[in-house]
C-alpha cells in the first residue's frame, strides 16, 4: 500500500469513528428531560438514583411514583402507604428502599411501634408462606378454611355472648385450644400442622400482632402490608387471606388495589436500585434532603403535606 492510500484509510476511518461518535451522542430524550424537569420541580432537586435511569423507563417510573406513592389524594393515606412499601422492602430485602419508606413513613406520622409493626406483618407473612407451601396446602381446601373462619368471626362479632375464659398458651396443645377460641371453634389445617413444639410461638407471634386489636396499626393496615407482601413473593394462599381478611377489616377494593400498586412499584424501583448500583451514601443525602424539604414545605404550606 503506497503512502497516499495509507493516508486515505486512516481519514476514512477517522471520519467514520467521527460519525459513529455522533450519533452515540444524541441529545437527551424529550419525554426523559421533561421527567427531569418535572422531578426537579416537584421534588426540588434531581436525586442521583433518578439519573441512573435508563430514559425510556424515567418518565413511566416518575408518572408512576408522583400520582401514586407522594399523591396526597389517593385512598390509602401517606402513612399507610410508605409502611406497606417498608413491608415489601424488608423482605427483598432492599437496603435503599427500607431506608427511604421507614424516613417517608416517619415523614407521614408514623411512630417507631407502627414501623415495627409493619416489619413484623411482613415477617409473619413470609413465615406463614414458607410453611404453607412447603407442607403443599391444598388450595381449594385452604379457600374454604379462610371463608369459614371469615363466617366464625363475623358471626362472633354480631353475638353478645360472654367472652370465653383466657387460655394460658404454654404448649402445642394449649395454643390449638386458645386457637379454636379465637376464631370461632374451628382451627384451619396450616396452623394444626405446624410442628406442635413450636406450635405455641408461632401461635403467640400471630395472636400478638396479626390478631391483636390493641396493636398501633389497625387490623386494615396490616391486612394490606401483608397481602402487598404476599403478592409479590408470591404466595397464593397468602394472596387469598390476607384479601379477605383486609375486607373483613373494612378494606375496599381500591384500597387493596392501592397496596398492590405500591408492592408492584416498591419492587420495581428495588430492582433499578440495586440492579444500577446506586451509591448507597448518596442515596441516604438524598432521602435525609428529601425529607427536609418536605418539612420546610408543609412549614410554609400545611396543605402540601401529605395524609
Amino acid at each position: 500500500m503506497n503512502t497516499n492510500t495509507m493516508k486515505k484509510t486512516v481519514m476514512l476511518t477517522v471520519a467514520v469513528a467521527g460519525l459513529a461518535f455522533a450519533s452515540t451522542a444524541r441529545a437527551e430524550n424529550p419525554a426523559a428531560a421533561a421527567a427531569k424537569a418535572d422531578i426537579q420541580k416537584t421534588l426540588g432537586f434531581v436525586p442521583q438514583f433518578f439519573t441512573k435511569f435508563p430514559e425510556g423507563a424515567l418518565p413511566g417510573a416518575w408518572e408512576e411514583m408522583k400520582t401514586l406513592q407522594l399523591n396526597p389524594g389517593t385512598v390509602l393515606n401517606g402513612r399507610t402507604k410508605e409502611l406497606i412499601g417498608l413491608g415489601v422492602a424488608a423482605q427483598i430485602p432492599c437496603r435503599y428502599c427500607i431506608v427511604a419508606h421507614t424516613e417517608f413513613a416517619k415523614l407521614n406520622g408514623a411512630s417507631e411501634a407502627e414501623v415495627g409493626e409493619a416489619v413484623a406483618m411482613a415477617a409473619l407473612t413470609r413465615h406463614w408462606s414458607t410453611f404453607l407451601n412447603g407442607i403443599q396446602t391444598d388450595e381449594t381446601k385452604f379457600r374454604g378454611e379462610i371463608a369459614k373462619i371469615v363466617e366464625n368471626v363475623k358471626k362472633a362479632s354480631a353475638s353478645k355472648a360472654p367472652a370465653a375464659p383466657p387460655v394460658n398458651v404454654v404448649d402445642g396443645n394449649s395454643a390449638l385450644k386458645e386457637a379454636t377460641q379465637m376464631l370461632g371453634g374451628y382451627v384451619p389445617e396450616f396452623i394444626r400442622e405446624f410442628p406442635s413444639e413450636a406450635r405455641a410461638g408461632a401461635w403467640r407471634a400471630f395472636r400478638d400482632v396479626q390478631l391483636s386489636p390493641t396493636t398501633a396499626l389497625n387490623g386494615k393496615q396490616k391486612e394490606l402490608v401483608g397481602l402487598a407482601v404476599a403478592a409479590q413473593v408470591p404466595c397464593r394462599f397468602c394472596v387469598i387471606a390476607h384479601t379477605e381478611f383486609a375486607k373483613l377489616n373494612g378494606a375496599t377494593d381500591a384500597e387493596i388495589k392501592e397496596a398492590l400498586g405500591m408492592a408492584s412499584l416498591t419492587r420495581e424501583l428495588s430492582t433499578m436500585l440495586n440492579g444500577m448500583q446506586v451509591d448507597e451514601a448518596q442515596f441516604r443525602k438524598d432521602v435525609d434532603r428529601l425529607v427536609k424539604g418536605a418539612k420546610a414545605a408543609a412549614k410554609k404550606n400545611p396543605a402540601t403535606a401529605q395524609r
